[in-house]
């Protein structure tokens, strides 16, 4: 059974419990997260297994058909991105104490990425179109 992880919002409102899935860590360059996150977003698979303690202020933000991310109310933390059947879970990579235990193994949205910046080392990248054939329903965008 893979490690239980513990997270939280800046604010310390919104706490949760998850475990790391298949896919790791990995940093989305998309339009949507870079405005979402004010950069990159970088985060961690948890598969379906994301369980916020009872009371944490969670808000959702449903940007398209079948996305949806969700955020503390009370500080506006970044928490989570997932389908919205809540089967891809994906949270903030900082929302956990040390987000360095992480390896990075995926870029996603690698055509949208600003040219200002680039990551050092190796790693799997998908563009806009294979991202939306893996998670989005026919025809659906992010």
């Amino acid at each position: 059974m893979a490690e239980t992880l513990t997270g939280r919002c800046l604010c310390g409102a919104c706490t949760f419990t998850a475990q790391e899935g298949e896919m790791g860590a990995g940093i989305c360059h998309c339009g949507m997260c870079r405005h979402w996150s004010g950069g990159m977003y970088i985060s961690v698979d948890c598969g379906t297994s994301v369980t916020f303690a009872e009371g944490s202020p969670t808000g959702s933000y449903k940007g398209s058909s079948w996305g949806e991310r969700i955020f503390c109310k009370e500080c506006g933390s970044s928490l989570l991105w997932q389908t919205q059947d809540g089967a891809n879970q994906h949270v903030s990579i900082q929302c956990f104490e040390d987000p360095g235990q992480f390896e990075l193994g995926i870029e996603l949205f690698i055509d949208r990425k600003p040219g200002n910046y680039a990551l050092t080392g190796e790693r799997k990248t998908m563009t806009e179109a294979e991202v939306f054939a893996m998670f989005a329903p026919e025809g659906g965008t992010e």
